[in-house]
């Protein structure tokens, strides 16, 4: 039976392109070390899983293909939702995101306002996870900010807009501990356009398939 696998998506711009916000040695070692390891233990377990003899077995490969898969897809989203700090995809999001800016003024007031809660919320994660801003099913279109844990993924209807990755590897090389410089540089190199296509479009299908196994019950 073929075994469906993954690999690491090339990035869309040069490694040196986000600086001074994030550094080439940082998107070097981000990407191709630890998103590489991602891919290639989620590509393991699912083939262990297909392979497993017995229900059981394949229970205990959840874990492994849920946070390998989640930082699959966590890192696939968040390399394509930033952009380099000269570009016009980072410098004008109402110009970039009109659809979006209207529910950023409808439900934060503006995207300073929505700026301020975001960085609020990715200070307060504890040790290792993500921030995300979110399109959610209901209200339809409506925006919130979520959090998840190491590399869990956004589940069920939510849309992922908007991924800021705040585990130590994505920042500790140039920021060392100091998490909140870091967030406050990130916001130069976020790709608005990006996020208006998220936005408009929903869920990337692309992933469909492994979302599947994610979201599965033991």
């Amino acid at each position: 039976m073929a075994v469906q696998q993954y690999s690491l998506p090339p990035l869309p711009y040069a490694y040196d392109a986000l600086e001074p916000a994030i550094s080439k040695d940082i998107m070097t070692l981000h990407h191709d070390r630890h998103h590489q390891a991602y891919v290639t233990n989620l590509n393991k377990a699912l083939t262990a899983y297909a392979e497993a003899s017995s229900i059981a077995d394949q229970i205990a490969l959840l874990p492994s293909i849920r946070f390998n898969g989640g930082g699959h897809i966590n890192h696939s989203l968040f390399w394509r939702n930033l952009a380099p700090p000269t570009s016009h995809d980072a410098q004008n999001p109402e110009a970039s995101a009109p659809n979006l800016s209207a529910a950023v003024a409808a439900t934060f007031g503006s995207y300073d306002a929505l700026i301020d809660h975001f960085s609020a919320a990715l200070n307060g994660v504890q040790g290792s996870g993500w921030g995300w801003l979110v399109r959610t099913a209901v209200p339809e279109g409506g925006l919130r900010i979520v959090t998840t844990k190491d590399q869990d993924p956004v589940v069920g209807e939510d849309v992922p807009l908007i991924g800021v990755d705040v585990w130590e590897h994505a920042y500790y090389l140039q920021y060392l501990n100091a998490r909140p410089k870091y967030i406050d540089a990130v916001w130069a190199v976020i790709n608005w356009t990006e996020a208006e296509v998220r936005y408009n479009h929903g869920r990337d299908s692309i992933f469909a398939d492994l979302m599947a196994h994610i979201e599965a019950d033991p």
